[in-house]
């Protein structure tokens, strides 16, 4: 399994008239946490993308529990529970905030698409094979 947790500070723009972390925030806080499991993996976005892959968001789903407030620290815990196989690639989240509560859990689903074709692909090895640490 492949845990990344990122800490992230709700800022007074990301609240709405409740004073809650706006509902819509968390899949920038999920992508947050995206990238991070992703160098955990042992490279970026940014690399990824120069290899010619692009993974957009086909899948997004969350379930709130308790809400966020302005300066709240929030720790994003992003999973990768298993390896992924053909175009796939499943992320789970947990958002605390700083008491340790839970306050949503979601998944996030992307596929790999050639850059150059703008079409569905196989994960490519290279990416494949930096799972392996992982899952043995």
């Amino acid at each position: 399994m492949i845990k990344a947790e990122t800490k992230i500070r709700v800022r007074y723009g990301e609240t709405d008239q409740m004073g809650y972390a706006y509902y819509g925030i968390y899949a920038q806080y999920y992508e947050v946490g995206r990238v991070e499991a992703m160098r955990v993996l042992g490279f970026s976005y940014k690399e990824v993308e120069a290899r010619g892959i692009l993974m957009p968001v086909i899948d997004f789903t969350i379930n709130y529990k308790k809400p966020a407030y302005y300066d709240d620290e929030i720790t994003v815990v992003t999973r990768l529970k298993e390896k992924p196989q053909s175009i796939r690639i499943p992320f789970d989240y947990e958002c605390y905030n700083s008491k340790g509560e839970l306050l949503n859990t979601g998944k996030v689903t992307l596929v790999c698409l050639e850059k150059s074709t703008n079409k569905l692909c196989p994960i490519p090895d290279w990416f494949l094979d930096a799972f392996d640490p992982f899952f043995p």
